[in-house]
């Protein structure tokens, strides 16, 4: 592998980079990324000048340059409430046993397995630990330790970094057989002393295309009440600008009901693209190439960045810290083509 000032890692399951901003920002350098959805490649390339690579169960293990440290947001939706309640109306398997999407976690393995990493970080919502009575997650941490890595967990909220609730898991890894069994990582985040509020991520001039049509505020309105009346929870929401908002969704580009900004003598709004990559923590120099609705997917999929940025310094100190420590007693198990350095 070509040697780096700092580290290498992959980026699977790559979406439009919020995780490869992340770890960018923290030293490293991509060397292969993977991402199926071609306007999500095209938003990829529009910010990091490459074409990710495609379908991942379609790419050898081989074909993957060794790195230092993996990078996987998998897909959420077979571990999602609102994916499970969905699947479960359409009579569809969910979890693991969805061929589809819920055994991409394998892939991962695969490439753990072959590549053999010094680290990883895989991302995925908080319903995952639930999932199943908590079955689906006691399988992977099985595997992973089969694989023999020692993994950290712990289900995070971004709303001390951007002002949104949004809580994902995120799961790290460290190689056992490179550092041994004894390792400690501790998710000890340094967020701002000073949460942000929504109202510093608005625009401050809107496009009249933005506001609800009287014909959906109108829907949406009745929709909340019928499920008032039911006791249940159901409803759009229309946040404090000195609050935070819920946790924008794929969704979004539907109807914006999750997070409506009210306009005086108007109907709400929903949020511009632009400001729903500031929810994400994405710089304003991000290119959004795409459609509105591909783009609200595709934020409404990412992470939130600077949350992300924070775990990687944490894995990058903790690396440093091992690779110091570190004798080559067992290295004859896994070639090492690489070099772990601390980034400038």
């Amino acid at each position: 592998m070509q040697r780096h000032n700092g580290f290498t890692f992959s980026d699977l399951f790559a979406g439009i980079g919020g995780m490869r901003l992340a770890f960018e920002a923290a030293g490293g350098t991509c060397v292969f990324s993977s991402e199926w959805n071609q306007f999500s490649q095209r938003t990829y390339a529009a910010n990091f000048h490459e074409v990710p690579a495609g379908d991942i169960t379609q790419i050898a293990a081989s074909a993957i340059p060794a790195h230092d440290i993996l990078l996987a947001g998998f897909p959420c939706q077979p571990f999602s409430i609102a994916g499970v309640s969905k699947k479960n109306s359409l009579g569809r398997a969910h979890g693991f046993a969805d061929q589809t999407q819920g055994t991409l976690f394998f892939e991962i393995c695969r490439i753990l397995r072959e590549r053999r990493p010094k680290a990883f970080l895989l991302e995925n919502v908080k319903n995952l630990c639930r999932h199943d009575h908590g079955r689906t997650f006691a399988l992977m941490q099985a595997a992973l330790r089969e694989l023999h890595y020692a993994i950290f967990y712990q289900v995070l909220d971004g709303q001390a970094y951007v002002p949104q609730h949004r809580e994902r898991i995120l799961i790290v890894g460290f190689d056992t057989l490179r550092y041994g069994r004894d390792l400690h990582f501790e998710f000890a985040l340094q967020p701002p002393k000073k949460a942000p509020v929504l109202r510093s991520i608005l625009e401050p001039v809107v496009a009249p295309k933005y506001t609800l049509s009287d014909q959906l505020w109108r829907y949406l309105q009745d929709y909340a009440a019928k499920h008032k009346a039911a006791g249940h929870g159901f409803g759009y929401g229309m946040p404090d600008l000195d609050g935070v908002s819920r946790t924008l969704s794929a969704r979004y580009y539907k109807d914006g009901a999750e997070i409506l900004i009210a306009q005086l003598g108007q109907n709400p709004r929903r949020l511009t693209p632009r400001e729903c990559a500031r929810l994400q923590g994405f710089p304003d120099s991000f290119v959004l190439p795409v459609s509105d609705p591909q783009a609200y997917r595709q934020l409404g999929n990412s992470v939130v960045v600077p949350l992300i940025a924070d775990v990687a310094r944490l894995m990058v100190a903790t690396l440093t810290q091992l690779e110091q420590n570190f004798t080559p007693h067992q290295l004859s198990l896994w070639p090492d083509d690489g070099a772990w350095a601390l980034p400038a």
